[in-house]
């Protein structure tokens, strides 16, 4: 990574300027072309320096006062199948493969979901188990009780 990289890191980090043209304002900013940024921006996430660019809401704000991050503890063989189905879900946000840690955490797919109301969060929950069926072999939910991180790295230092 090098100087113009590290550039456009820090003027995007704190995200995306509310602009129709977000990377001609960043390019100006710069004084650099709207096209380099747009490669350079490419290329680091080619690189796994950007790993994605996504709004983040704040779903507290949005009216979204039940979220829970819904934790299944599917049979390794199945999880991928099972995970691009729960992904797809409108109301869940993400949904991933983590390690489990016998014996106390049996858990290995984790699926946020968000709801505005207590029974929307039931039923969106009884939604996933009902498409995981027999692939199921136990889950719980974990509640959010408030909003613990919206940001990723944060570079200081030229």
């Amino acid at each position: 990574m090098d100087m113009i990289d590290r550039k456009i890191i820090q003027q995007t980090q704190a995200g995306l300027p509310l602009s129709p043209h977000p990377y001609h304002e960043i390019a100006k900013t710069l004084n650099i072309k709207v096209e380099l940024v747009m490669q350079r921006i490419l290329a680091m996430q080619r690189n796994g320096i950007i790993r994605r660019i996504a709004a983040v809401p704040n779903h507290y704000r949005l009216g979204y006062k039940y979220n829970g991050m819904t934790v299944w503890d599917i049979d390794d063989q199945y999880i991928d199948e099972m995970g691009a189905q729960i992904g797809q879900l409108d109301f869940v946000s993400h949904c991933y493969h983590r390690p489990r840690h016998l014996p106390d955490w049996p858990f290995n797919l984790f699926a946020m979901a968000h709801s505005k109301t207590e029974q929307g969060i039931k039923t969106q929950i009884d939604e996933i188990s009902s498409i995981l069926g027999s692939y199921s072999r136990g889950h719980d939910v974990l509640y959010s009780t408030r909003i613990l991180k919206k940001t990723g790295l944060r570079i200081t230092r030229p």
